[in-house]
């Protein structure tokens, strides 16, 4: 757990990395740091059983490619209209790679040592990660008109440890969003927030 969080942690301090054909060599360096290969629009590694427990290859085809521009294509005419299609393709790659992980009962704000190593459920690393992984892949399909990708960030739960999520940023003006699925049941739409409403707790 030391090590994603340091890798996490390292990377939300970085500069908002450039994606697109060419990855920025500090987010290559992050999926190095977990020993995970760098997501690719064929093939990206879902982490699930908290803080990367467990690590299931995913194949994407061109009916998945296909699929994800179907989702993302209504989200063209606006930066408000793609941040919601991101949360509405989030929740089809959930369900995409759910028979193969065993995700498909996955609960909110799971984690904690009483239940880690349950394969079937995520943390927030977890979640981030993916989600993350995710993001990169529609960038490099070239299905992000209005945002970039950048790094996750993190805050404070009372009584707790640290919480991170992925994020995005509006090419026009920069206003950071997260795209947080950990809050949610498989399935639901994540939370698509600005970031300074997530840091504040939501």
């Amino acid at each position: 757990m030391r090590r994603l969080v340091a890798a996490l942690t390292a990377l939300f301090l970085l500069p908002a990395p450039t994606l697109g054909a060419e990855l920025n060599s500090e987010v290559v360096g992050f999926f190095e740091r977990l020993s995970m290969t760098v997501p690719e629009p064929g093939r990206v590694v879902f982490c699930h059983g908290f803080n990367c427990a467990f690590r299931t290859e995913i194949g994407l085809s061109r009916a998945d490619h296909a699929r994800m521009a179907s989702l993302m294509s209504s989200g063209r005419g606006s930066p408000d209209a793609e941040r919601k299609a991101i949360a509405r393709t989030e929740v089809w790659f959930e369900k995409r790679v759910a028979p193969l992980t065993g995700t498909g009962k996955a609960k909110a704000r799971s984690g904690g040592l009483t239940i880690g190593g349950d394969r079937t459920q995520f943390d927030c690393i977890d979640a981030t990660v993916n989600t993350f992984s995710l993001l990169i892949v529609l960038d490099r399909l070239g299905l992000l008109r209005h945002h970039t990708v950048t790094p996750p960030i993190s805050r404070l739960i009372t009584g707790g440890g640290p919480h991170f999520t992925a994020t995005i940023a509006a090419k026009k003006g920069g206003q950071g969003w997260t795209v947080d699925p950990w809050t949610h049941d498989h399935g639901e739409l994540p939370d698509v927030w600005p970031v300074e409403r997530w840091k504040a707790g939501g």
